[in-house]
């Protein structure tokens, strides 16, 4: 049996100001900060040994990888960042207020916007030239549904993640809220319009299970009220 730990990112500056972020690479906050090592202690606490973290290659998720590695004391575990557990990108949406597109579009389109797994949001006019995925030779998105965000996520997991779950070896995934729907949708085999009911919290683990053909056997959400 092998065990996959996912974490979202603790509280970041655009969760607190309640701002459409997609790839912006903001900070946590001290909330977020604090949430990062309540995470790490839960996990320590369980005594779960890791041989290998992912994460994405924003800041917000690394940093809240290395506390959670900290607090366990594994600051030695091999680590991958890639993009493909960057955030869903939000396209023209990114940097705008929630509250704000809300009374602009109403609650019907702005709910699409945010929940639906097929719904594209207004994309940007040019996709912009990050020089950490220029070098990868990666084109950032102009703007991505859940489903978009699925499909790039799902050669990761294939190629990355499974196999080494197969191998009987502990994985830790660090990344966010749209990108860890993604990936419950496909580990618990949600349907598209169920999906839209799912929200991944900040800052609590979510501990899966598997057996020998990756079929989970156990689910906790440490530290759920």
């Amino acid at each position: 049996m092998s065990k996959l730990v996912i974490l979202r990112h603790g509280e970041s500056e655009a969760n607190r100001d309640n701002i459409f972020t997609g790839w912006s690479d903001v900070s946590l906050t001290e909330k977020g900060i604090r949430q990062a090592h309540e995470a790490g202690q839960l996990i320590a606490h369980d005594g779960i040994m890791f041989d290998h973290m992912h994460t994405s290659m924003l800041k917000r998720a690394i940093m809240t990888a290395h506390i959670v590695l900290e607090e366990t004391n594994q600051l030695y575990v091999p680590e991958t960042k890639s993009w493909r557990l960057n955030e869903r990108h939000y396209g023209a949406l990114r940097g705008q207020y929630k509250e704000r597109v809300r009374k602009e579009v109403g609650d019907k389109q702005f709910k699409l916007w945010r929940r639906s797994y097929k719904v594209v949001p207004p994309l940007l006019d040019e996709p912009d030239k990050d020089p950490r995925y220029v070098s990868l030779g990666v084109t950032e998105p102009r703007g991505e549904s859940l489903e978009m965000a699925y499909d790039r996520l799902m050669p990761y997991w294939q190629d990355q993640i499974a196999p080494r779950l197969l191998d009987g070896h502990n994985q830790l995934v660090v990344a966010h809220g749209s990108t860890l729907r993604a990936l419950i949708k496909y580990i618990e085999q949600i349907d598209d319009q169920a999906i839209d009911h799912l929200e991944v919290p900040n800052g609590l683990p979510i501990c899966y299970t598997f057996d020998e053909q990756l079929n989970v056997t156990d689910k906790q959400i440490w530290g759920q009220a």
